[in-house]
């Protein structure tokens, strides 16, 4: 039963030796978004009145006055329905929501034309209720930051929220607007200008702490055989060689440089279908993936460089030639996962 059982393990994961068009589509199929492509940087959104602000809206009559009586009308707060108007004497409803304070402003002296003499209009948003940005997760304090015409950042935002509570290299930023979500390492951030992107109404910014690992196995250089530690990396990633470098390297006595072997879940979109069979998947669509690197080869020191290690691989350095992929095998069925997840066709 237990030989059946390693056979249909076996013959379910697809092992792919890594070379340089392996790496490339690896790191394409998980290409980093950026903000600036995705939200655009142009510049801030102009400012516009919405449903629930509070607006100020004062009134010039040369003299002599004709309609106000007085050369200067202040009148009534005036919020702005849900129908996005509001009311003024003498000019009825205008439609304020959509607009900026100064199109409302012309739109009333249109109204007032051969009404007022010569009226003249301000319009001043009193209070802000709908141009708002929403902070939340791993931050000093959740607020809510009200946008202005000036046009808010999104370090701003994380700024008047009290920065991060996390490690700098660990937190991951989300933004969401109009349903879509996309996320970015705080450092790229802070690195590239370009994606402190403005921010629109109704955007939610999340810091998450998310500390990414890889587990490493077998022959390491920190390691002695059949032991396993989990290493933490940077919310911006880590390449195959890094990962390397941080588990001491391969044990000198033990390790079988050709057998370097890197575990995952991956995303279709990076593995070539060559037979044209179904390839399972688990339930959350991901392919079980083994990947082979062989280090006596010089030009892999090369690929090890531009390929990315992803949160929860496992990277197993072989120490006996013969049976190095069996022992692999068995640790990943002992320890990781179970056949009905790895069967979920």
């Amino acid at each position: 039963m237990q030989v059946e059982t390693k056979s249909l393990l076996s013959s379910s994961v697809k092992i792919i030796d890594i070379n340089d068009d392996v790496a490339r589509r690896v790191s394409e199929a998980r290409k980093k978004t950026l903000f600036s492509e995705v939200f655009g940087d142009d510049q801030a959104t102009d400012y516009s009145v919405g449903a629930g602000d509070l607006l100020s809206v004062v009134i010039w009559e040369a003299q002599p006055s004709a309609l106000f009586m007085t050369p200067v009308t202040k009148l009534p707060p005036q919020m702005v329905e849900r129908n996005g108007k509001i009311d003024v004497p003498f000019a009825g409803q205008i439609q304020a929501a959509g607009k900026s304070p100064h199109q409302i402003e012309t739109e009333i002296v249109k109204r007032l034309h051969n009404k007022a003499h010569q009226p003249q209009v301000l319009v001043q948003v009193a209070h802000n209720f709908s141009s708002n940005v929403t902070v939340v997760g791993e931050v000093g304090q959740s607020t809510r930051m009200q946008l202005t015409a000036k046009g808010e950042r999104l370090l701003d935002a994380l700024a008047m929220a009290g920065g991060v509570r996390q490690a700098f290299d660990k937190m991951t930023i989300q933004i969401t607007r109009n349903g879509k979500a996309e996320s970015m390492p705080l450092s790229s951030i802070t690195r590239d200008p370009k994606q402190n992107i403005y921010l629109n109404a109704g955007d939610v910014v999340t810091a998450l702490y998310q500390p990414l690992s890889f587990t490493a196995m077998g022959a390491t250089g920190q390691t002695r055989t059949g032991q396993s530690s989990e290493i933490n990396f940077e919310a911006k990633g880590i390449t195959l060689s890094q990962a390397i470098g941080r588990i001491g390297g391969l044990s000198d006595d033990l390790a079988d440089p050709q057998g370097i072997f890197i575990f995952r879940f991956e995303d279709p979109a990076a593995v070539e279908d060559d037979d044209g069979k179904p390839l399972p998947h688990n339930a959350d669509g991901k392919v079980p993936v083994v990947y082979r690197l062989d280090l006596k080869d010089p030009g892999s020191f090369l690929i090890a460089q531009n390929f990315p290690v992803r949160d929860k691989d496992i990277i197993y350095i072989a120490d006996a030639p013969a049976v190095e992929f069996q022992k692999f095998m068995n640790i990943l069925f002992t320890s990781v996962f179970s056949i009905n997840r790895l069967m979920h066709l």
